[in-house]
Protein backbone atom coordinates (compact mmCIF):
# COMPACT_ATOMS: atom_id res chain seq x y z
CA UNK A 1 0.00 0.00 0.00
CA UNK A 2 2.88 2.26 0.97
CA UNK A 3 4.34 1.75 -2.59
CA UNK A 4 1.28 2.38 -4.51
CA UNK A 5 0.81 6.15 -2.84
CA UNK A 6 4.48 6.69 -3.06
CA UNK A 7 3.79 6.07 -7.09
CA UNK A 8 0.89 8.09 -6.96
CA UNK A 9 2.67 11.20 -4.93
CA UNK A 10 5.68 10.31 -7.42
CA UNK A 11 2.96 10.82 -10.56
CA UNK A 12 1.38 13.54 -9.48
CA UNK A 13 4.52 15.81 -7.99
CA UNK A 14 5.77 15.30 -11.99
CA UNK A 15 2.61 16.50 -13.95
CA UNK A 16 2.76 19.72 -11.48
CA UNK A 17 6.22 19.75 -12.34
CA UNK A 18 5.54 19.64 -16.46
CA UNK A 19 2.70 22.23 -15.67
CA UNK A 20 4.81 24.37 -13.98
CA UNK A 21 7.49 24.33 -17.21
CA UNK A 22 4.75 24.65 -19.89
CA UNK A 23 2.68 27.43 -18.12
CA UNK A 24 2.92 30.83 -18.81
CA UNK A 25 3.45 33.31 -16.21
CA UNK A 26 3.72 36.74 -16.19
CA UNK A 27 6.59 38.77 -15.45
CA UNK A 28 7.65 42.35 -15.06
CA UNK A 29 10.72 43.90 -16.88
CA UNK A 30 12.42 47.24 -17.34
CA UNK A 31 14.68 48.67 -19.85
CA UNK A 32 17.34 51.25 -19.42
CA UNK A 33 19.61 53.14 -21.84
CA UNK A 34 21.20 56.36 -22.74
CA UNK A 35 18.33 56.85 -25.05
CA UNK A 36 14.59 57.27 -24.94
CA UNK A 37 13.10 53.82 -23.58
CA UNK A 38 9.44 54.31 -24.63
CA UNK A 39 8.06 52.14 -27.51
CA UNK A 40 10.67 49.63 -27.51
CA UNK A 41 9.05 46.18 -28.71
CA UNK A 42 9.23 43.25 -26.94
CA UNK A 43 9.17 39.90 -28.32
CA UNK A 44 8.61 36.73 -26.46
CA UNK A 45 9.89 34.26 -29.73
CA UNK A 46 9.03 31.10 -28.41
CA UNK A 47 5.68 32.06 -27.01
CA UNK A 48 4.94 34.50 -29.67
CA UNK A 49 4.06 37.05 -27.16
CA UNK A 50 4.26 40.37 -27.74
CA UNK A 51 4.57 44.15 -26.26
CA UNK A 52 6.22 47.39 -25.59
CA UNK A 53 7.73 49.70 -22.99
CA UNK A 54 5.88 52.59 -21.50
CA UNK A 55 7.73 55.80 -20.84
CA UNK A 56 10.13 54.98 -18.26
CA UNK A 57 11.03 51.79 -19.97
CA UNK A 58 8.73 49.63 -18.09
CA UNK A 59 6.70 46.21 -19.58
CA UNK A 60 4.58 43.19 -18.71
CA UNK A 61 5.07 39.75 -20.83
CA UNK A 62 4.21 35.91 -20.63
CA UNK A 63 7.37 33.63 -20.27
CA UNK A 64 8.18 30.27 -19.19
CA UNK A 65 11.32 28.92 -18.51
CA UNK A 66 14.03 28.76 -21.77
CA UNK A 67 11.62 31.50 -23.69
CA UNK A 68 14.11 33.97 -25.66
CA UNK A 69 12.98 37.31 -25.21
CA UNK A 70 14.15 39.61 -28.23
CA UNK A 71 14.31 43.63 -28.05
CA UNK A 72 14.73 45.57 -30.76
CA UNK A 73 14.33 49.47 -31.64
CA UNK A 74 15.39 51.44 -34.39
CA UNK A 75 17.66 53.73 -31.99
CA UNK A 76 19.28 50.51 -30.49
CA UNK A 77 20.96 47.30 -31.18
CA UNK A 78 18.60 44.67 -30.91
CA UNK A 79 19.45 42.12 -27.57
CA UNK A 80 18.20 38.69 -27.10
CA UNK A 81 17.64 37.30 -23.29
CA UNK A 82 16.86 34.24 -22.12
CA UNK A 83 14.37 32.99 -19.35
CA UNK A 84 16.41 31.80 -16.70
CA UNK A 85 15.19 29.62 -13.43
CA UNK A 86 16.31 33.11 -11.72
CA UNK A 87 14.29 35.37 -13.06
CA UNK A 88 10.90 33.12 -13.16
CA UNK A 89 11.67 32.92 -9.65
CA UNK A 90 11.75 36.46 -8.75
CA UNK A 91 8.98 37.36 -11.86
CA UNK A 92 11.46 40.53 -12.61
CA UNK A 93 13.83 40.61 -15.74
CA UNK A 94 16.30 44.09 -16.00
CA UNK A 95 18.22 44.48 -19.85
CA UNK A 96 20.42 47.64 -20.85
CA UNK A 97 19.90 48.04 -24.39
CA UNK A 98 23.28 49.70 -26.69
CA UNK A 99 21.97 52.88 -28.16
CA UNK A 100 22.58 52.98 -32.01
CA UNK A 101 24.37 56.31 -33.56
CA UNK A 102 24.92 56.42 -37.33
CA UNK A 103 28.15 58.65 -37.55
CA UNK A 104 27.35 61.26 -40.41
CA UNK A 105 30.50 62.10 -42.81
CA UNK A 106 31.64 65.49 -41.69
CA UNK A 107 30.72 68.25 -43.67
CA UNK A 108 32.44 71.77 -44.23
CA UNK A 109 29.70 74.06 -45.31
CA UNK A 110 30.47 78.07 -46.04
CA UNK A 111 34.20 79.46 -45.56
CA UNK A 112 36.75 77.60 -43.66
CA UNK A 113 37.96 79.75 -40.52
CA UNK A 114 41.68 80.52 -40.73
CA UNK A 115 41.88 81.77 -37.21
CA UNK A 116 42.80 85.01 -37.69
CA UNK A 117 40.00 86.23 -35.97
CA UNK A 118 39.49 90.13 -38.05
CA UNK A 119 39.98 88.16 -41.05
CA UNK A 120 37.36 85.74 -41.08
CA UNK A 121 34.83 88.42 -39.42
CA UNK A 122 35.27 90.15 -42.40
CA UNK A 123 34.94 86.93 -44.77
CA UNK A 124 31.63 86.08 -43.04
CA UNK A 125 28.05 86.58 -45.64
CA UNK A 126 24.54 87.33 -44.58
CA UNK A 127 22.32 88.50 -42.41
CA UNK A 128 20.31 86.75 -39.39
CA UNK A 129 17.05 85.89 -40.72
CA UNK A 130 13.96 87.89 -39.53
CA UNK A 131 11.28 85.57 -37.63
CA UNK A 132 7.70 86.20 -36.96
CA UNK A 133 7.88 87.93 -33.54
CA UNK A 134 9.96 90.85 -34.72
CA UNK A 135 7.83 91.89 -36.99
CA UNK A 136 4.77 91.02 -34.29
CA UNK A 137 3.29 88.49 -36.12
CA UNK A 138 2.24 85.48 -34.28
CA UNK A 139 5.20 82.41 -34.31
CA UNK A 140 4.62 79.33 -35.58
CA UNK A 141 1.88 77.08 -34.54
CA UNK A 142 2.73 73.98 -35.84
CA UNK A 143 3.96 70.59 -34.77
CA UNK A 144 5.19 71.11 -31.49
CA UNK A 145 8.72 69.65 -31.24
CA UNK A 146 9.87 66.57 -29.53
CA UNK A 147 12.32 66.30 -26.26
CA UNK A 148 15.24 65.48 -28.36
CA UNK A 149 14.71 69.06 -30.90
CA UNK A 150 13.96 71.13 -28.15
CA UNK A 151 17.32 70.49 -26.85
CA UNK A 152 19.39 70.22 -30.18
CA UNK A 153 17.48 73.70 -29.82
CA UNK A 154 18.69 74.46 -26.63
CA UNK A 155 22.33 73.39 -27.14
CA UNK A 156 22.65 75.83 -30.72
CA UNK A 157 24.37 74.82 -33.71
CA UNK A 158 27.60 77.01 -34.18
CA UNK A 159 27.82 78.86 -37.28
CA UNK A 160 30.90 81.36 -37.62
CA UNK A 161 28.81 84.72 -38.04
CA UNK A 162 28.37 84.06 -33.62
CA UNK A 163 32.17 85.56 -33.79
CA UNK A 164 30.25 88.99 -34.48
CA UNK A 165 29.63 88.44 -30.77
CA UNK A 166 33.32 89.00 -29.69
CA UNK A 167 32.67 92.94 -30.95
CA UNK A 168 29.82 93.22 -29.15
CA UNK A 169 30.55 91.32 -25.82
CA UNK A 170 28.07 88.68 -26.64
CA UNK A 171 29.57 85.74 -27.79
CA UNK A 172 27.47 82.38 -27.38
CA UNK A 173 29.28 79.86 -25.50
CA UNK A 174 26.76 77.05 -25.62
CA UNK A 175 26.77 76.09 -29.58
CA UNK A 176 30.61 76.52 -29.03
CA UNK A 177 30.44 74.60 -26.16
CA UNK A 178 28.16 71.70 -27.69
CA UNK A 179 29.87 71.86 -30.94
CA UNK A 180 33.17 70.92 -29.45
CA UNK A 181 32.17 68.05 -27.25
CA UNK A 182 30.07 66.36 -30.12
CA UNK A 183 26.76 66.81 -27.90
CA UNK A 184 25.16 68.65 -30.92
CA UNK A 185 26.35 65.66 -33.48
CA UNK A 186 24.73 63.25 -31.34
CA UNK A 187 21.73 65.45 -30.67
CA UNK A 188 21.41 65.59 -34.43
CA UNK A 189 21.51 62.20 -34.64
CA UNK A 190 19.34 61.14 -32.48
CA UNK A 191 16.51 63.82 -34.14
CA UNK A 192 17.02 61.67 -37.30
CA UNK A 193 16.56 58.38 -35.08
CA UNK A 194 13.29 59.39 -33.74
CA UNK A 195 11.81 60.74 -37.12
CA UNK A 196 12.85 57.12 -38.55
CA UNK A 197 11.12 55.88 -36.09
CA UNK A 198 8.04 58.00 -36.13
CA UNK A 199 7.46 57.16 -39.96
CA UNK A 200 8.06 53.60 -39.95
CA UNK A 201 5.31 53.39 -36.55
CA UNK A 202 2.99 55.64 -39.39
CA UNK A 203 3.77 53.28 -42.82
CA UNK A 204 3.11 50.04 -40.17
CA UNK A 205 -0.05 51.15 -39.25
CA UNK A 206 -1.12 52.18 -43.07
CA UNK A 207 0.16 49.87 -45.26
CA UNK A 208 1.57 46.90 -43.28
CA UNK A 209 -1.86 44.62 -43.69
CA UNK A 210 -1.96 45.07 -47.74
CA UNK A 211 1.77 44.77 -48.32
CA UNK A 212 1.99 41.21 -46.08
CA UNK A 213 -1.53 40.43 -47.91
CA UNK A 214 0.60 39.77 -50.77
CA UNK A 215 4.55 39.51 -49.74
CA UNK A 216 3.54 37.20 -46.93
CA UNK A 217 6.32 36.70 -43.75
CA UNK A 218 6.22 35.31 -40.78
CA UNK A 219 4.92 37.60 -37.63
CA UNK A 220 7.96 37.50 -35.65
CA UNK A 221 9.70 38.78 -38.89
CA UNK A 222 7.47 41.92 -39.89
CA UNK A 223 9.16 44.76 -37.33
CA UNK A 224 12.76 43.52 -38.32
CA UNK A 225 11.83 43.88 -41.79
CA UNK A 226 10.79 47.45 -41.11
CA UNK A 227 13.50 48.52 -39.74
CA UNK A 228 16.07 46.63 -42.49
CA UNK A 229 13.91 49.47 -44.77
CA UNK A 230 14.63 51.72 -42.31
CA UNK A 231 18.86 51.30 -42.03
CA UNK A 232 18.25 51.72 -45.79
CA UNK A 233 20.47 55.28 -46.72
CA UNK A 234 17.65 56.64 -49.25
CA UNK A 235 14.73 55.24 -46.54
CA UNK A 236 13.26 58.75 -45.65
CA UNK A 237 14.18 60.06 -49.13
CA UNK A 238 11.62 57.54 -50.52
CA UNK A 239 9.13 57.15 -47.74
CA UNK A 240 8.62 60.70 -46.07
CA UNK A 241 5.93 62.86 -47.71
CA UNK A 242 5.17 60.68 -50.36
CA UNK A 243 2.26 58.90 -51.51
CA UNK A 244 1.60 55.23 -50.42
CA UNK A 245 1.83 53.93 -53.82
CA UNK A 246 5.78 55.38 -54.51
CA UNK A 247 6.12 53.61 -50.50
CA UNK A 248 4.92 50.04 -51.67
CA UNK A 249 7.39 49.93 -54.67
CA UNK A 250 10.40 50.82 -51.69
CA UNK A 251 9.15 48.23 -49.42
CA UNK A 252 8.61 45.48 -52.41
CA UNK A 253 11.95 46.37 -53.56
CA UNK A 254 13.22 46.19 -49.92
CA UNK A 255 11.42 42.75 -49.73
CA UNK A 256 13.36 40.82 -52.33
CA UNK A 257 16.66 42.00 -50.57
CA UNK A 258 15.43 41.06 -46.94
CA UNK A 259 14.38 37.27 -48.88
CA UNK A 260 18.18 37.29 -50.37
CA UNK A 261 19.55 37.96 -46.80
CA UNK A 262 17.47 35.48 -45.28
CA UNK A 263 18.35 32.74 -47.60
CA UNK A 264 22.23 33.67 -47.10
CA UNK A 265 21.76 33.55 -43.52
CA UNK A 266 20.26 29.99 -43.75
CA UNK A 267 23.20 29.02 -46.14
Amino acid sequence: MRRVFFILGLIFWSISAFSQSTNLIDILGRVDSTSEIENIHVLNKTAQKFTITDRNGHFKIAVKLNDTLTFTSIQHFNKEVLVTKEILANRVVYVKLDEKINELDEVVIGKVLTGNLMSDIGNIEGEAPISFYDVGIPGYTGKPATQSERRLKEAGDFKPKMLLGVLTGGLPLNPILNGLSGRTKRLKNRVKLEEKEALIQSIKARLSKDFFASNPLEEDLKMDFFYFCADDANFLQHCKNNIDFKILIFLRMKYRQYLNNLDSSKN
